[in-house]
């Protein structure tokens, strides 16, 4: 652990000595000359939240915070509408998104994408009895299953691309979605990761999850403006070596495998 911190710091010291001599600041440089590092978020079960006291807490903000410590730096954190966010990273309201966005190459367009430093996805809770006898794809694949969706999701294009025979309810929310299968009405029901998880821990005697791989695999990274490469390459750095140390995974699985902080969550969210 100490050895990589301190390659770590010696990274940070190598890229911020390298673009201070370029002609013009970098984002990084004038990230070093503040002390503050600007992150733009949008609030989301479990990636941000507000606790009791109003703070923000949740997985995007250990990331952020944990960073910042790392560099020695502090940390500012500007929440922003979801619809806004990379409008508002380009017009330099803040350094980074990091925010639990998805890569994609439509907004790969707008933004650089950092590697990723967390992987979502689609996944199936079951019920317990209902689905009692059914483990692989193949046995929830058949006439006789029925699985529970929320109408117009990405999850319906991904029960119809696993369980083509399958029949399909469509619900206006996840809750309804959800209430099916606890309600013995579906043998499962899809939702993006880590809500089925989550249902089957609050509901550990009615819902499981069958499968250790999740049905679809998303990449979360950090996003900042085009031709940022100094600034590229101190965050992949970054999470390069977080990766290797396992603390970012070790902070996902708090976040998304478990409910141990629900307590300390404002409600409402």
């Amino acid at each position: 652990m100490k050895r990589l911190l301190s390659a770590l710091v010696a990274v940070i010291a190598l890229t911020i000595a390298t673009v201070s001599t370029a002609a013009e600041k970098s984002t990084l440089v004038e990230i070093k000359e503040r002390g503050t590092l600007r992150v733009g978020l949008s609030t989301f079960v479990p990636w941000a939240m507000r606790d009791k006291q109003g703070e923000l807490v949740g997985f995007e903000v250990d990331v952020a915070r944990q960073l910042a410590k790392d560099a020695g730096l502090k940390i500012e954190f500007i929440p922003t509408a979801w619809d806004g966010i990379i409008p508002a990273l380009l017009a330099g309201k803040f350094d980074v998104i990091i925010g639990g966005m998805s890569i994609t190459p439509e907004r790969n367009m707008s933004v650089l994408f950092t590697s990723p430093y967390a992987h979502s996805g689609v996944q199936l809770a079951a019920h317990t009895e209902l689905a009692a006898d059914k483990s692989s794809f193949e046995d929830y694949n058949k006439r006789s299953v029925t699985l529970a969706v929320r109408r117009g999701a990405y999850t319906v294009q991904t029960a119809k691309k696993y369980f083509p025979k399958a029949k399909l309810r469509q619900f206006d929310d996840e809750a309804q979605a959800f209430q099916e299968v606890l309600n013995g009405n579906a043998h499962a029901a899809l939702a993006s990761s880590p809500k089925p998880e989550h249902m089957a821990i609050q509901y550990r005697d009615k819902l499981y999850i069958p499968f250790d791989e999740r049905l679809s695999r998303g990449s979360e990274a950090f996003a900042i403006r085009h031709g940022e490469f100094d600034l590229l390459n101190f965050f992949n750095n970054w999470i390069l070596l977080r990766t290797e140390d396992g603390w970012l995974k070790e902070r996902h699985d708090y976040w998304f495998t478990t409910l141990d902080w629900e307590n300390q969550i404002a409600k409402g969210q």
